[in-house]
């Protein structure tokens, strides 16, 4: 039971540490008047750039623990932003050979989460 205590503990401290990673480079990168969002781009990027890194290091060789791997890859990464987790799933699914999935999980992912987002938003107008 410790070990999933201790499991909890490091994707919370990851994704604290990335969560405040996100925000200072939302503060350092803003839309710059542009209208165009810098910041969240620059993390999305940044953040495939990591967990590809660190997932494939953990896989591929023993440099990184499996306790890294999840204040790492699942914690930071997954605090800092969860669109590398959505990017390195499309992947793994790719590279397994499931292009059915993987095209499923992606599109469906998008179009649902911006169907979803208005749904939301329409939903929340009816309130106010």
């Amino acid at each position: 039971m410790t070990e999933r205590y201790a499991a909890f503990l490091l994707v919370g401290a990851g994704g604290f540490a990335g969560a405040v990673a996100r925000y200072l480079v939302a503060l350092a990168l803003p839309f710059i008047g542009t209208g165009f969002p810098f910041g969240t781009l620059a993390v999305n990027v940044a953040g495939c750039l990591l967990i590809g890194f660190i997932s494939e290091l953990s896989i591929t060789s023993s440099l990184v623990s499996p306790e890294l791997r999840l204040l790492f890859a699942t914690g930071f990464c997954g605090g800092f932003t969860t669109f590398s987790s959505y990017m390195y799933e499309t992947m793994s699914l790719l590279r397994d050979g499931e292009m059915l999935y993987a095209s499923i999980y992606l599109f469906g992912s998008i179009i649902g989460g911006i169907l979803c987002l208005y749904l939301g938003m329409q939903i929340a107008r009816m309130w106010t």
